[in-house]
């Protein structure tokens, strides 16, 4: 029988641990800004492989940590897929008006 390996959990920052210049930093980075477009422009959960970004898979990974790490975006596994979606409540209760104001900025 394969054993299959436990991946660690996921960590991303309570909503008070959050801090403006935290998710400001990890917003201005080109590609970080373009999977959090993807994110904002659906409901639904993006799994690593369904974002759409010129990078290899190993700096997909890398930005997506910054972003958890920021608490702009969270993740979950399931299974072997990791699922990631916006954390559009915690940034507009937090800092209301900056996520649509950079969404709305000229690309």
């Amino acid at each position: 029988m394969a054993k299959h390996a436990t991946l660690p959990p996921l960590h991303y920052p309570a909503r008070e641990e959050m801090t403006v210049e935290g998710v400001l930093r990890a917003l201005a980075d080109p590609v970080r800004l373009a999977i959090v477009r993807q994110l904002a422009a659906t409901d639904q959960e993006i799994s690593c492989s369904g974002l759409t970004v010129p990078v290899t898979k190993s700096t997909l990974t890398h930005h997506l940590s910054i972003l958890r790490q920021a608490g702009v975006v969270a993740g979950r596994q399931e299974g072997t897929t990791r699922l990631n979606s916006l954390r559009r409540n915690d940034l507009d209760a937090l800092f209301p008006g900056l996520l649509d104001g950079v969404l709305a900025a000229p690309r």
